[in-house]
Order: C-alpha cells, then structure tokens, then sequence
C-alpha cells in the first residue's frame, strides 16, 4: 500500500451548512441498515446465477439445479435467501414449486450494476 496523501482533506474548516444540508437529508439508520443487507445479497455469484435465470423464466429448484449444475440442496438454501430478501416469489402447482423474481425492480437494480461495471 503506498502512503499517498493526495486523497485526504487538508483544509481545517468545517462548512456546516453543508453538513447540516446533507445530514436533514440522509435516510435513517435502519433504511441504510436495509438497503446494505439487500446489496449483500447479490455480493454472490449463485445467487446472480439464478436472478439471472430467472430473468428469462419462471423455473423449478430441480431445473435451476440442472443449469447450474449444483445440487438441490445448495439452489434451495440460495432461494431462501433471495426470498428472504424479497428478490424471489414462488408459486405451487401440484407437487412442483415455481420460482420467479418478486417484482419488476430486481430487473432494474441488476441492470444498473451491469450498466456500472461494463462502464469504462
């Protein structure tokens, strides 16, 4: 690591205004608290496989198994958290169970990071 201080504020002045317009506007702690829990969520890679998937289809935890070539066990655990998240929904019918994305903005959030990392 290299001890380069470019980076740092060096002024001693604090504009308070600034800080005092900023802080009336930051959300509560518990939405941040929130908002980096569900971020954790897609910080693994299973689990963009299967929004992934799931972008193109509603599908069973045998058929994501199959294309990602992973046991059930593993995808059900991984499904699980994406529901816990809210990311995911399912639907019964008969013995099978359907998974699908809860909503239409896990699209837009996935995009957005797509959009950022293969900016240049």
């Amino acid at each position: 690591m290299t001890n380069n201080h470019e980076d740092r504020c060096s002024c001693t002045v604090i504009h308070n205004d600034v800080v005092e317009m900023v802080k009336e506007k930051m959300p509560a702690e518990e939405t941040l608290y929130d908002l980096a829990e569900l971020f954790k969520v897609f910080g693994d890679t299973t689990r963009i496989k299967i929004l992934c998937a799931l972008f193109e289809a509603e599908m069973c935890v045998c058929d994501i198994a199959i294309l990602l070539g992973m046991n059930q066990s593993a995808i059900s655990h991984q499904l699980r958290v994406l529901k816990q998240a809210r990311l995911v929904k399912y639907r019964r019918d008969g013995k099978v169970v359907y998974y699908s994305l809860d909503d239409d903005h896990i699209k837009h959030i996935f995009d957005q990071g797509f959009i950022h990392i293969l900016h240049k």
